[in-house]
């Protein structure tokens, strides 16, 4: 099984789609590659092949930058390098920015980072690494960045980069002037935001960044441009199909000359190309979900409900080839009406003794074994809390496992107040620990891992809220509550580990212990802390190694969505309709989660609390389908059937 754990496919762009009718819509060239490691790949066979195709007496120049999006291709070039395939001796490298004031040896220095991550694995000479200095007194930071500029401008033969979700390049924030050059600018709060992900504490990300400018940055000779994931399928869309704007920097970069846009699958899917490929061209299939997506993407254009499109609706809708390969407009109409209607159950474990011809889940066994797998401790009711708890109250024996202790996301301040809470309560030997911690706590150092001692507490805090949660739904928490602790989460600090063979062992076990009917897992990739897409990727390589035994034959993985995102309706394969008073008590139970309430350290972009997230998506989606002309629904949860 390829480890690297992709959305269901619904269709592929047609074959006799040509270039030219893409380019329509896109404005600058656009590799789509199946997921992140396709994609890094084909952006290493970029870079390799210009470097050694580099006959000049001066060094190859090549433009790094750091965060998420190019590890993968950093790892790539390792591997080539090792190979024998490419030698960085003759290549020259320049970053794109630094924190400011931040010294090189500090482990969340871009730096410290890029070496981390690849130049300490290959044979480049360290004389030929230039990183913007962020030790520079302010006295003389103008200066030193006409310096920078002056080396860097039109001197970098192929620039690598990312994009933020904002459209950012480097620390060029939205309104950026496209003729800037390299500078000390502010940090914006939401990139402050964003870069906590990579300190212990959200105050110790740094106010300003040394960045070259999106002038400096277009002097580039060539540029490869990455992007990964869901989360980045917003801006995706506007650097690669929309006006150029200052409010979204990349845009400058569609008037660049030789530039390759490369992007995986789930960053692609606002682009056209996936979101309405009949726009471009007939499909060279309408598969059941195709047809699906293309009459729910009517209804939003033309504001009707599905049963009153007419043929004139499709017609001028670029959707006439479905209608000659299908059937008429009204056998259309009533096929995705039926389709969608056919998905809608209330009995996310099958309906005993019921005809399940048309339902989404078979009737038998009854009652099933259940096991639902949460990345962190919350996950499982803020996401399917009320599906979760509808299983429970139909006799279903239904298992959680909480696959991470997800303590980094536990403020001190949290820890401190618990143990005064024990002592208060008259636990008075609680009374020297509380110093004791108090002193860890300020001891800390910022990119350094947190104490074991201090983890071990904010862990405790978060199983007890999670056990809190079960109880409120009706699990028995002592007997159905597995706190599996992955070793590749505990590494202390917000970067995590790589997924280890002992992480997968741990999964099965639970799993050959259980031998569920029904696994239940998070598919929400939009995680911006990564942990969500190495979960899943634990269950489904334990399940893969597992597949031949009799009780995986017969288990069916569903998956949920996170407090980020919400299935499409065109690819949901159940809706888990829930009344007023099931979401008020799928509300109370992540309410349990006291320590991720208000102050929640790391929330991504979002500021809204989870409950708020999750049950808006719900109400959204519950108001879709009324909009489509299907029953009305106070909340719904959907899931996509993976196996």
């Amino acid at each position: 099984m390829n480890p690297n754990f992709e959305l269901p496919k619904i269709g592929e762009l047609p074959v006799l789609a040509s270039i030219d009718s893409i380019c329509k819509f896109e404005k600058v060239p656009t590799l789509v590659t199946e997921n992140a490691i396709e994609g890094a790949r084909k952006a290493a066979d970029i870079v390799v092949n210009a470097i050694n195709r580099h006959r000049s007496d001066g060094n190859f120049v090549l433009g790094l930058s750091t965060g998420r999006t190019p590890l993968g291709l950093y790892a790539e070039l390792v591997r080539r390098y090792k190979a024998g395939e490419v030698s960085f001796k003759n290549v020259e490298v320049y970053s794109l920015d630094e924190f400011y004031p931040m010294g090189p040896q500090n482990p969340q220095s871009r730096n410290h980072r890029v070496y981390e991550d690849f130049l300490n694995d290959v044979d480049i000479d360290p004389q030929n690494v230039h990183f913007p200095d962020g030790t520079v007194p302010m006295s003389r930071v103008r200066e030193y960045c006409k310096e920078y500029e002056e080396r860097v401008r039109g001197n970098v033969d192929l620039m690598i980069m990312g994009v933020g979700e904002l459209g950012q390049v480097g620390f060029n924030e939205p309104g950026s002037y496209f003729k800037s050059t390299t500078r000390l600018v502010q940090l914006t709060y939401n990139s402050r935001k964003t870069q906590n992900q990579f300190f212990s504490n959200p105050n110790d990300v740094p106010k300003m960044a040394i960045t070259m400018g999106l002038e400096t940055i277009n002097s580039a000779k060539s540029i490869v441009l990455m992007m990964w994931g869901e989360d980045k399928a917003a801006i995706a869309r506007d650097l690669i199909e929309g006006e150029v704007t200052e409010s979204h920097p990349a845009t400058s970069l569609q008037g660049h000359p030789n530039i390759q846009v490369i992007i995986d699958e789930p960053a692609a899917q606002e682009l056209t190309r996936v979101k309405e490929p009949w726009l471009i061209a007939p499909p060279a299939e309408w598969t059941s979900k195709l047809i699906r997506k293309a009459v729910i993407w009517l209804c939003n254009v033309v504001n009707k409900p599905i049963l009153k499109l007419t043929f004139q609706d499709y017609i001028n809708n670029s959707l006439s080839d479905l209608l000659e390969r299908v059937g008429t407009y009204d056998q259309v109409n009533i096929k995705v009406f039926n389709d969608i209607q056919h998905i809608i159950s209330g009995w996310p474990g099958g309906k005993p003794n019921a005809d399940d011809s048309t339902r989404p889940v078979p009737s038998t066994p009854y009652p099933k074994r259940v096991l639902l797998f949460s990345p962190h401790p919350d996950d499982d009711v803020i996401s399917m809390g009320g599906t979760f708890n509808r299983l429970i109250e139909q006799g279903h024996d239904v298992h959680v496992a909480y696959e991470t202790s997800g303590n980094v996301a536990v403020n001190d301040d949290v820890v401190l107040q618990n143990i005064d809470t024990a002592r208060e309560m008259g636990f008075g030997h609680l009374g020297d620990l509380f110093d004791e911690i108090r002193d860890i706590i300020a001891s800390k150092v910022p990119g350094v891992p947190e104490p074991r001692e201090l983890l071990n507490f904010k862990g405790a805090i978060r199983r007890a809220e999670a056990r809190a949660a079960c109880r409120s739904i009706g699990l028995n928490d002592r007997t159905n509550a597995h706190f599996l602790d992955l070793p590749f989460y505990e590494t202390g600090g917000i970067k995590k580990g790589s997924l280890s063979d002992k992480d997968i062992e741990i999964v099965k076990e639970l799993m050959q212990r259980l031998k569920p009917h029904q696994i239940y897992a998070a598919g929400d990739l939009a995680d911006p802390h990564g942990t969500h897409r190495v979960c899943i990727e634990a269950v489904l390589r334990a399940f893969d190694e597992l597949k031949d035994e009799d009780w995986a034959k017969e288990c069916h993985i569903w998956l949920y969505r996170g407090a980020w995102q919400e299935w499409d309706l065109s690819v949901a394969d159940m809706a888990v309709p829930l009344s007023p008073e099931e979401m008020i008590r799928k509300r109370h139970a992540i309410f349990r989660h006291l320590s991720q309430k208000d102050i929640v350290p790391f929330p991504g972009e979002d500021s809204r609390e989870f409950w708020q997230r999750a049950e808006d998506r719900m109400q959204a989606t519950a108001h879709l389908f009324d909009k489509i002309g299907l029953p009305e629904y106070q909340a719904i949860e959907m899931f996509v059937k993976l196996l």
